[in-house]
This record gives C-alpha cells, structure tokens and sequence, in this order.
C-alpha cells in the first residue's frame, strides 16, 4: 500500500513551517568518530549532511528538513520538522534495515525494498549517498560535465524507468568540492535536495587527520 497520502497528511502543518525555515538536527556523531579535512569527497571514511528535501509527485507535493550519517557500514536518515521531531528514521546496518514512521516501526533486508513498501516512494537510497557527493553510482551514464569535468547531469536506467539526476551547483565543504544542489527525477516524482552542511568523519585514532569547522549558510530551496 502507498503510504505517501498519509505520510504528507501527518506532517502538512511542518511542512509549511519547514518551506520558511531550516533548523539543524540535534543527532549525536558517534564518540568514535571526529571532524576532519580532507582534498576529496572519497576520502572521508565516513560523512553527515544536514540539508532540505522537497518532493514533489503528481498527487503531492512537501518539503522537510534531512539529516544523513554515512558511514562504511551503516546509514542513518532522518526527515525532521523544524523544531526538531523526527517523522521518519531510516537505519541500515549491516544487511538489516528499520524504518519508523507513524509511531510504528518495520523491518527488512533491504532498504529501499522497505521504503518502497511502507511509504510508496522510490527513492534511490543505495545510490544517493554517492549522488550527494558528487560521485557515480553502478549504472551512471554521464550526460553532460562542466570544465572541471564535474557532472553536471546523468541519468541511470539500472532499475526502469531511469533516474535523471541534475547538479545544479557545487560548494567546498570539510575541505572538499560537493554538489550543493541536486534535482532528481523519475517519471511523475521530482527530488531536490539541498546539501546546506557536509561535514567528513574519520576514527578518532585515525592518523594525520585535521578537526574542521563548517560555516555555511541555509538558503531556501
């Protein structure tokens, strides 16, 4: 069942307020882990990101705030209104996955199998945590680069009907070039994402690492 009416429902009065402002999450980084620099995205042994989502189908349309912490063997998403409260958490770790929304919680070995099957949505988990970093997925067909030979758009067919994936703008972030605004599409449902705080992580006894500071804005979307 497509739980996405519902979902929209619950959270329209957020919504409004998250379309005017943005506020950033108040999850915790793991005590093994600590700031860093690095000169490329694909050093980072692990990353959060706090930004914006819209999205947008052809029977809605809503915007909350995201957090993601990426880590070599785990994921950690959460859409938040912006006081805060968590409407949805999405955990993998190690081939299982737990979703909580509505107060329930769900189970399964695959995370975009559950997300798919609880809310509705199709959006490419595996792939986004590259995609956000301004790198490719398996299955990428880049279309165009700008003369940094940066992406500027791609499209992946892996799974029918292809995702199209626009980088609208890149920012320095932790030392380091990434997407600061990403438009995905797939037939009727639209993705932006705002990328507005990306900070790389590394084990704290991790050698000749440097502690950063983010400064950065929180335009709307």
């Amino acid at each position: 069942m497509n739980n996405l009416s519902s979902f929209t429902k619950n959270t329209y009065a957020w919504v409004i307020l998250s379309f005017i402002f943005i506020s950033g999450c108040s999850t915790t980084i793991p005590d093994n882990l600590v700031p860093v620099s690095v000169d490329q995205v694909e050093q980072a042994q692990a990353w959060e990101m706090q930004g914006k989502l819209a999205v947008r189908t052809a029977d809605d349309k809503f915007s909350t705030n995201l957090y993601w912490l990426h880590t070599p063997f785990s994921n950690e998403l959460k859409l938040t209104t912006m006081l805060g409260t968590t409407v949805l958490s999405l955990t993998s770790t190690m081939g299982n996955t737990v979703l909580e929304l509505d107060g329930k919680t769900y189970t399964d070995t695959d995370a975009q199998r559950l997300l798919t099957r609880i809310t509705g949505w199709t959006i490419p988990i595996d792939a986004l945590p590259l995609w956000i970093t301004g790198q490719l997925s398996s299955g990428d067909e880049i279309i165009s680069q700008d003369a940094l030979n940066r992406p500027l758009s791609l499209v992946n067919a892996t799974q029918p009907p292809p995702w199209k994936v626009d980088f609208k703008s890149w920012q320095t972030q932790s030392g380091a070039e990434l997407p600061r605004l990403l438009d995905l599409k797939r037939n009727d449902i639209q993705l932006k994402i705002q990328i507005n705080q990306w900070q790389a992580l590394a084990a704290e006894n991790a050698p000749a690492t440097n502690r950063s500071q983010q400064h950065s804005s929180e335009p709307s979307l």
